[in-house]
């Protein structure tokens, strides 16, 4: 459907944008790769930033080694997970996405063997989750937990000095 593109950085390069992003009031759009990069899409990216969050969606996130030279530089494919009309709005599952761990020998475009991932992690603290509002009927109620707790939707705030999961598109 389409690729998250932007600019690869650290994970401590994202955390300070993510602050000065806060500081001027710019939504940012940042992709967790893994545990040590990340894609910046918020001021060079691809529109891939602006798919929501739903808790039941129709395309799903999958992380692919990046091509010869550069694998290490992994690539996010947004791929549809069943057949979508014109009218749907496309959306994944920012809690969830497939890494392609290792390729198949004859194929460089399939992989052969893939394992999920979180986008950020699960919060325990019910004061730091992020409230949902997909309004599916499989909704979790919070976008970092991966459990329905729609009993305590209306409890959840964020607050300003809690760190917020990279990847949530920000209203």
């Amino acid at each position: 459907v389409a690729e998250y593109i932007g600019e690869y950085v650290s994970d401590a390069v994202a955390d300070l944008r993510e602050k000065r992003y806060r500081e001027q009031r710019i939504q940012d759009y940042q992709f967790r790769v893994d545990g040590s990069l990340v894609i910046d899409a918020t001021l060079c990216g691809g529109y891939a930033r602006y798919i929501n969050h739903s808790c039941s969606p129709n395309c799903a996130a999958k992380v692919v080694n990046g091509k010869s030279p550069t694998e290490h530089l992994k690539r996010v494919l947004i791929v549809s997970q069943r057949d979508i009309q014109a009218s749907d709005e496309l959306c994944y599952d920012y809690q969830v996405r497939e890494c392609f761990v290792c390729f198949a020998k004859n194929s460089s475009s399939f992989p052969s063997h893939t394992s999920s991932l979180f986008q950020f992690p699960l919060e325990m603290n019910l004061e730091l989750r992020i409230p949902c509002n997909c309004g599916s009927k499989q909704c979790r109620g919070f976008m970092n937990w991966d459990t329905p707790e729609k009993s305590n939707r209306r409890t959840a705030k964020i607050t300003s000095g809690g760190r917020r999961g990279r990847g949530v598109r920000r209203k």
